[in-house]
């Protein structure tokens, strides 16, 4: 047996190499046809691709639709940027290299220099997402041959024409082009096209103004500057159709250069942030007590200072006035800003009844703007209150907003008794302009009686009287609803109210008859010589009604009135007459500044378009022979 096997062994190992071969040469043909196979598989793939023709590639070059205001003026559109970079085994002289793309790139020649010697990689990024503009010098320099191993990567980018402005409600894209903050991100699949198909997104119309965006902007960055505050927040919007026409909030940020922003200057505080209101508040808690009933125009209070009440279990409630108002009826708690009548008019309404007025108009919820990230502000269940709570948010404090929730609650006592949810967004067009969505935050609906917001309007009314709070709000040829608020902020380190950090604000409803336009001002930690509302707050409100009313046509004893049926009737125009002492010029148009072109005993120099925002001299200045007038217009 052994000999068999032995035998049988040697005769396999002798035939071992020749069956090798036949393994390789089948090993080697079975290669062969699969590498033909996948051959034939890219070839077949390459030809489709090349028969689909542009369709296969419509995602690759997807064009990202545009961001536009109400007007159509173009916020933030699509177009071709670059990325430039070096290989440095292609570079000569590093030191020339870094001086000649200095200026082209404007980023220090040292900085530059320092990225080329620095890298443990031959490719080397030096500035993403430049301009076309930038890109042409790069190609130019380039050509000349002093550019040596620098490289443009062509890539799809966003531009935002008008930088800074309304940034927070746009927000921006990342390096994909995909959108990471507001608007960009919020509505990303309408912008972007979804479909192989389709080579175009949609189009997203805003209810932003640029025009008052810039005018509330401006406002807001005096403020900033005046009060050397934290952050200032500046609204602006229509009742009637809940359309946010400006929404300001500083500081910002250019998205264009989203590197050079931070968290804080990115956030869109209008909807993220919330706050205690502070006696701003006093609209809505007054307003749902007196349309519950439990108060009327004819209740009085007494306010000798401060609210006292003992609870049952021998707790004693004590909340200060800013003064001794003596008696006082709903219309002289928001005349006088009244904290103590605002405290005994609560005390007549049940917790869960008070909790459901406030919720009626629409704190302790989203408003669905259309901002993304909105807050819902902060409502504690009725449940959980404290016998301190309902004299406490009758003031405006343990509670907090945003300022969203409140021009959106404003709304009730704007419309009558209507409240109408705000909205950012308009409407979503596609990208033939064939189909339109509008857009829709909610569906207005009846939060007060009609008596009861217009009462409401007349109290607000006299706070701009000489013994309201809001006095310095007060424009010439034009009643405004207004209140303001001053409300402390709590100190994080210790819990309890900062002796220093304050909110001062202002509201306004104008006209207060029937009212087309809502301004909200917010001033973040004031530094200044103040930080009452009354006082830092009421003036920038004053300042942003003067130059809006004009601008969107609201009626003011200067503008022309039409009067219907039967007739139409325009009043004469006024035209500013100079004669012994410089008249206020406020308001008026360059149109009515045209014949003072032609007087020769003075001179006028006009500077901007629109209506006089500022003069030089002062209204009331002797009028000498020669003297130049200086008109700021907008």
């Amino acid at each position: 047996m052994s000999y068999t096997y032995e035998r049988d062994f040697k005769k396999r190992a002798a035939s071992r190499p020749e069956n090798i071969r036949k393994r390789i040469l089948i090993f080697l043909s079975l290669l062969t046809l699969a590498g033909g196979s996948l051959l034939f598989r890219y070839g077949t793939l390459m030809l489709k691709n090349e028969d689909a023709g542009p369709a296969a590639q419509s995602k690759r070059f997807a064009e990202r639709g545009p961001i536009l205001d109400r007007n159509g003026r173009i916020l933030a559109l699509q177009t071709r940027l670059g990325n430039i970079s070096v290989w440095r085994p292609e570079i000569t002289d590093p030191v020339l290299l870094s001086r000649e793309l200095a200026p082209i790139l404007e980023i220090p020649e040292k900085e530059i220099f320092e990225r080329i010697a620095g890298s443990a990689s031959d490719f080397v990024y030096l500035k993403k997402q430049v301009d076309q503009s930038t890109m042409g010098r790069v190609e130019k320099a380039r050509a000349e041959g002093t550019l040596g191993g620098v490289s443009i990567e062509p890539i799809v980018g966003r531009i935002y024409p008008e930088r800074n402005l309304a940034a927070q409600i746009v927000g921006f894209v990342g390096n994909e082009n995909n959108g990471l903050a507001g608007i960009e991100y919020a509505f990303d699949k309408e912008l972007s096209p979804q479909d192989r198909d389709e080579k175009n997104g949609n189009q997203v119309v805003l209810t932003i103004d640029v025009n008052v965006q810039h005018i509330l902007e401006e406002i807001a960055g005096r403020t900033l500057t005046e009060n050397k505050a934290e952050a200032v927040m500046l609204l602006a919007m229509d009742p009637r159709t809940g359309d946010v026409l400006g929404s300001a909030s500083l500081p910002d940020f250019d998205p264009n250069d989203i590197r050079s922003s931070t968290e804080i200057t990115r956030m869109d505080r209008p909807a993220i942030w919330s706050y205690e209101p502070g006696s701003v508040f006093k609209v809505f808690s007054i307003s749902a007590l007196l349309d519950a009933g439990v108060m009327t125009d004819n209740s009085t209070f007494i306010c000798n200072g401060h609210y006292e009440h003992v609870t049952g279990r021998g707790e004693r409630i004590v909340i200060n006035c800013l003064d001794a108002h003596g008696q006082v009826g709903p219309r002289e708690i928001i005349i006088y800003s009244c904290n103590a009548g605002a405290a005994y008019a609560s005390d007549r309404l049940g917790i869960s009844a008070f909790s459901a007025g406030l919720r009626d108009f629409g704190f302790g919820s989203r408003t669905g703007a259309g901002n993304p990230g909105e807050t819902a502000g902060f409502l504690r269940p009725a449940e959980r209150w404290s016998e301190r709570s309902k004299p406490t948010m009758a003031m405006g404090q343990e509670i907090a907003v945003s300022a969203l929730q409140m021009i959106q609650a404003a709304t009730a006592v704007a419309n009558d008794g209507i409240l109408v949810p705000p909205r950012i967004v308009s409407r979503i067009v596609s990208a033939d302009g064939k189909a339109v969505e509008n857009y829709s935050a909610g569906s207005p609906r009846r939060v007060l009686k009609a008596e009861t917001a217009r009462a409401m309007r007349s109290y607000m009314v006299d706070v701009t009287s000489g013994i309201g709070t809001g006095w310095r709000a007060n424009v010439q040829d034009l009643s405004l609803a207004v209140k303001t608020g001053t409300a402390q902020l709590i100190d994080p380190a210790t819990g309890a109210y900062s002796p220093s950090d304050f909110i001062a604000s202002c509201i306004a409803l104008l006209p207060a008859e029937h009212p087309s336009l809502i301004l909200y001002m917010v001033i973040i930690k004031p530094q200044g010589s103040s930080y009452l509302g009354g006082r830092i707050a009421a003036p920038p409100i004053r300042d942003a009604a003067e130059a809006l009313v004009d601008y969107l046509g609201i009626p003011r004893g200067r503008n022309p009135q039409i009067g219907h049926p039967g007739s139409i009737t325009l009043p004469s125009e006024s035209y500013p007459v100079v004669k012994d002492y410089i008249p206020d010029f406020s308001g008026y148009s360059k149109r009515h500044l045209l014949p003072l072109l032609l007087r020769d005993d003075f001179h006028i120099e006009l500077k901007g378009d629109g209506w006089v925002r500022r003069q030089s001299p002062a209204p009331g200045t002797p009028l000498l022979p020669g003297m130049t007038i200086i008109l700021e217009l907008e």
